[in-house]
């Protein structure tokens, strides 16, 4: 009798032990750098495809994916816009959503058309909302974020950020433009599941 008493605890420790490894092993974890989970810097910048103001704070609720691009990039610039459509599909497939947010490093250049036509040749319409302002505007949006932009011998010299905020606002993981879109639909469905 004492026997069968003592093993009771045993086998319940035990399982709740495996149940325990099991839930942690479950468990994904995210890719990318972790940025420590600091509410993003808030801003508000206007959408160069349809004039509308667009607030980084009104975006609460939602995954966001931020990045900063131009539309003349002849190398970074394409090759994330591509992952970020297969990304956005590999999400909505899924049942998914997130906001994309894109801030332009060439204001000089990113015109509502060239805008537009970035957003045609990539199929980001509807999709991505690309974000423009004026210079100090941006300016400021580029240094919240360390983003450091400065001329190029072609076009312009930028970081190949991509940030995800979680749904409370806080910036959570560093990606770069070599990522395999997976991966950040992955990320945004975790984040999304918080």
């Amino acid at each position: 009798m004492t026997v069968a008493a003592v093993s009771k605890p045993r086998l319940g420790t035990l399982s709740f032990v495996l149940f325990l490894l099991l839930a942690s092993c479950a468990r994904e974890s995210l890719a990318g750098t972790d940025l420590g989970g600091q509410v993003a810097p808030d801003f508000t910048l206007v959408d160069g495809g349809t004039g509308e103001r667009v607030s980084l704070s009104a975006q609460r609720g939602r995954v966001v994916l931020l990045t900063f691009i131009y539309t003349q990039c002849p190398d970074i610039c394409p090759l994330t816009a591509e992952r970020i459509r297969n990304a956005a599909d590999q999400v909505s497939a899924r049942g998914g959503r997130g906001t994309y947010l894109a801030v332009t490093v060439d204001p000089a250049h990113d015109t509502p058309q060239a805008i537009r036509e970035f957003l045609d040749a990539h199929r980001l319409k509807g999709t991505l909302r690309y974000l423009t302002g004026d210079k100090p505007s941006l300016a400021a949006v580029w240094r919240s974020y360390s983003i450091d932009v400065g001329p190029a011998e072609v076009g312009v010299a930028h970081l190949d950020a991509i940030i995800l905020i979680d749904k409370l606002g806080r910036a959570r993981i560093l990606l770069n433009s070599d990522v395999d879109p997976r991966v950040i639909a992955r990320d945004i469905v975790l984040l999304a599941a918080e």
